[in-house]
């Protein structure tokens, strides 16, 4: 710990996202002069190791951000509701990587490569995106920037750890019993909030989360909105559907776009993924290098390739955008605004 650091909590410590958050934290060598590991009351009393040193979590509650700075929150949008507001009047900024305040108009949605410019704007809470609506941004954002963009329209291949980590033991479980040919019954769905339990290994689910009235899922709703406040672009048009694959970690999109400029094609998409800050340019169809979540596992950036220009609209392109939806998805993403915060001297 360092004497010049940052008083910093990390909410959900115990989880699948809060242990990449500390992962993070220590690769990345934060400023951290205390740091304190909040969770339910079921976990509290558990130990982790943070740089070495065996540490003991402790249950989240409103006195437990006294002399915090910076909050990680990650255990769920019920606990941000309820706490959030509580570490914020005791002085704290609050990164929350739940969808509690993501839409609140007075909440900055961001993703560093993006909108960074947005966490001037912070009243004490900052808001982490979705993490299919993370990748997909930084992707847009170099093409938005040089090009103008008109319309987006996604298919999310999203991995299980997306859903928990029992998400993951169920896809686990039910694998080893359909290749032993034994008989389960699925207990688990990775898809939040339904009444259904159905089969993900060996199956794909195009459902994420409940069904909107208007036939969307909440997930898609949230990359359509999310999408359009990031990028300030309350008029562009974006269409998403989402779907869970037996896939552990490790996010696929495939995007189809329209720029506003005529007379581009996909090498000048190309040449803007090669300098275009986080993203790591896989495109290299003859030798069959594009990007896949096996190898997009473990690393911060986001991967992007298959770019190709459509073969009807002369403004209209194709990509494939891969990213560890833990890291750029959630953990790193959070712990990139919380860096920002300190370049931006806001902190």
């Amino acid at each position: 710990m360092e004497t010049n650091g940052y008083r910093i909590a990390v909410v959900g410590a115990s989880g699948a996202v809060g242990q990449q958050m500390l992962k993070t934290l220590e690769e990345r060598d934060f400023p951290i002069s205390e740091i304190k590991l909040l969770s339910s009351k079921r976990s509290a009393g558990t130990k982790t190791v943070f740089k070495g040193k065996e540490l003991v979590l402790e249950e989240a509650l409103p006195e437990s951000f006294e002399g915090v700075q910076i909050a990680l929150f990650s255990a769920g949008g019920s606990v941000s509701k309820e706490l959030a507001p509580e570490a914020v009047k005791r002085g704290a900024v609050v990164i929350d990587n739940t969808s509690a305040f993501r839409m609140d108009p007075d909440v900055p949605l961001v993703v560093p490569e993006v909108n960074e410019e947005d966490i001037k704007k912070h009243s004490g809470i900052i808001a982490n995106p979705n993490c299919s609506t993370i990748q997909m941004v930084a992707a847009l954002e170099p093409i938005r920037a040089a090009y103008g963009l008109k319309k987006v329209v996604v298919s999310t291949y999203q991995a299980v750890s997306g859903a928990g980590t029992k998400a993951v033991d169920e896809l686990k479980e039910q694998a080893q019993a359909i290749l032993k040919d034994e008989e389960y019954t699925p207990e688990l769905l990775p898809v939040k909030a339904l009444e259904k339990h159905y089969q993900i290994a060996f199956n794909v689910i195009p459902q994420i989360d409940k069904f909107e009235e208007n036939g969307y899922t909440f997930e898609e709703m949230k990359m359509i909105n999310e999408t359009k406040k990031i990028m300030h672009m309350p008029e562009l048009k974006v269409a998403a559907t989402c779907v869970r694959l037996p896939v552990v970690t490790g996010h696929s999109e495939s995007l189809y776009i329209e720029i506003e400029e005529e007379g581009r094609d996909a090498k000048d998409i190309r040449k803007l993924m090669e300098n275009a800050p986080g993203i790591t340019l896989q495109d290299d169809p003859e030798n069959q290098v594009y990007p896949m979540p096996a190898f997009s596992e473990g690393k911060n950036d986001v991967f992007v390739g298959r770019i190709r220009n459509d073969l009807d609209q002369s403004n209209g392109f194709h990509l494939w955008v891969v990213s560890d939806n833990l890291l750029k998805g959630a953990a790193w993403n959070s712990v990139q605004i919380a860096e920002s915060l300190i370049k931006l001297k806001l902190i």
